[in-house]
């Protein structure tokens, strides 16, 4: 027992099984596989029933999931580096959800939640203030030094800060990429929703970028993945924050912009007409 458990400290590269992962992302896979190949041909009467960017989407979201859910990054994350820790919940609220959205299609989202009351909770919890606010309180909450401390040494507490921060993180992407296109903000409104969630993970960024000392005692041990000291892992998990929390979004804003204007300003040729004109 003692003899594992000082293996475990002294390699933090040893291969651990996560049984709960590899079953919940066997039933997330054989579900949409059953969605698509069994409800999908009954519902749908005309059309495709997935399309080949939902397809991808899905198989990108699934990967992810299992990348930041299993070994070795959810042991390195939990045991070693709080950058890792940082990476694995870039990928799961940042990364994945909108993917996971995209690869849902409209009908499958209409049969999962229908046209009742459930379909009015989704809408409710999906409206940007609200959905906003609670995603980027559990981000805050995910990174208070003793909620942190606790959560890596507490099982359920730990999986149900994962859960919570999954949940909110696709209500949050439900106005920009969600399967309701009638739940989408315009392309406006989907910047400026985007530039105002892209401003609170600054504050913890900038907070672990700057912070002296270890901020999370958990963290503060002898081992060291990659030789990395407890102060260059704080400041390696506030870049990650800032680029994903900021750039990505960024990305997104800018994508967004020329995607909505691009087609106005190429179609808008008075410029010549008036150059022509003149000419002659």
């Amino acid at each position: 027992m003692i003899a594992d458990s000082v293996d475990l400290v002294a390699n933090p590269w040893r291969f651990q099984t996560h049984l709960e992962v590899w079953l919940l992302v066997g039933a997330v896979l054989a579900a949409y596989i059953y969605a698509v190949r069994v409800i999908g041909p009954v519902v749908v009467k005309s059309g495709p029933i997935t399309t080949r960017k939902q397809r991808i989407a899905f198989v990108v979201a699934i990967l992810m999931l299992w990348l930041a859910s299993d070994w070795p990054v959810h042991d390195i994350a939990e045991e070693y580096l709080y950058s890792m820790h940082m990476f694995q919940h870039m990928v799961l609220s940042y990364l994945m959800p909108p993917l996971a959205l995209i690869a849902i299609p409209k009908w499958l989202f209409d049969s999962i939640f229908g046209y009742g009351r459930a379909r009015k909770i989704v809408s409710f919890l999906s409206k940007p203030v609200i959905a906003g606010v609670a995603f980027n309180l559990i981000v805050m909450v995910t990174h208070i030094p003793d909620v942190v401390n606790r959560s890596v040494s507490n099982g359920p507490m730990h999986y149900g800060l994962h859960i919570a921060l999954v949940s909110t993180a696709l209500l949050v992407w439900m106005p920009i990429c969600g399967p309701e296109r009638r739940m989408h903000l315009q392309s406006g409104g989907k910047m400026i929703y985007l530039f105002l969630l892209s401003v609170v993970p600054t504050v913890p960024a900038a907070w672990l970028t700057f912070a002296e000392g270890s901020v999370y005692k958990h963290y503060d041990i002898a081992v060291r993945v990659w030789g990395m000291s407890v102060t260059t892992d704080q400041q390696v998990a506030g870049a990650i924050m800032k680029t994903g929390g900021s750039v990505f979004l960024w990305s997104i804003i800018i994508y967004i912009f020329f995607k909505r204007f691009t087609p106005a300003f190429s179609g808008d040729r008075s410029y010549l007409r008036r150059k022509t004109s003149q000419t002659t």
